[in-house]
Formats: structure tokens, sequence, C-alpha cells
């Protein structure tokens, strides 16, 4: 691996036309059932949650080269509102410079914003079909729960 890789908060919305062509990719390599639900993301909620200092988006870059992201939604927890969480929306690594350690080190620069801004608890989540459990081990994070999907459409 050439070049110099940076992990930085960033606007979500300055760089959407930056990060639409990586979201693709990402969907394509992860989405279920891509022939009955097309990549369509509702930006005006991210949108909004930037606006109110909500949303967090942490990207990767390679030199000047977006190379991966995390997104993720920081608000109290429905259940316990004194304690700010972020929830993991989605996060990704370019196939390409996956293996190098790069999602640990973006997990840990997340983890130090978080930190600053007083959020408690972090949520995490994989896919089972491309699973990044062992990234979540490294890290030392606590597996805590399973989610299950029922397709209820045609």
């Amino acid at each position: 691996m050439n070049g110099v890789i940076t992990y930085q908060e960033e606007s979500f919305k300055a760089l959407l036309p930056e990060l639409k062509p990586l979201l693709h990719r990402h969907w394509n390599e992860l989405a279920l059932n891509k022939d009955k639900v097309p990549l369509d993301p509702r930006y005006d909620i991210y949108f909004d949650a930037e606006d109110r200092g909500e949303l967090l988006y942490f990207t990767v870059r390679m030199d000047s080269d977006l190379i991966g992201y995390f997104i993720g939604f920081i608000s109290p927890e429905l259940h316990y509102k004194t304690c700010l969480t972020c929830k993991m929306d989605i996060f990704y690594i370019d196939p390409n410079y996956r293996g190098h350690g790069i999602g640990k080190d973006l997990f840990r620069c997340v983890e130090k914003v978080l930190k600053k801004r007083g959020v408690k608890r972090l949520y995490v989540g994989t896919k089972l079909h491309k699973d990044a459990s062992f990234l979540f081990k490294k890290l030392e994070y606590t597996e805590i729960e399973h989610y299950y999907m029922a397709w209820l459409g045609e």
C-alpha cells in the first residue's frame, strides 16, 4: 500500500457526490434482495441529522481518495435518555484496502470523536453473509444481540 491513509470527520452533505459511487459498491457487495429493494437512500434524513449534530460521517482516505467510511446516528437512547449513544448505520472499507488494519484504525478514531462528544455507548453490527465479527472482536466489543429478518414482500 502506497500513500498516506487519513481518518477524519467530514460533512456528509458536502461530500455526498463523492460518497455515492462507494455507497453503490457497498450496496452491490453486501445488500440482500437487490432485485426487490433498490438502493435509494433517504438523504434528507441524513442531512437533517447532520444539521442537528446527530450524524457522524467519518472517512478513510488514501491520499485524497475516499476508500472507506463510517456513518452513525447519535442520540440519547429511547429507554435510557441520560445515555448518549451512537448507533452505526453503515461502515465500509474498499476491498482493495482490507486486511491492513484500516477498519480497526477507523473505529478507534471514531471512538475518540464520540468520546469527545460525550457519547457513552457505540452500537455496531455486521452482516452474517459478509461477517466482520473478527473486527469487533479485535476491538474487544461485546456481542449483545442478534437480528433476524423476514421478507414479507411479494
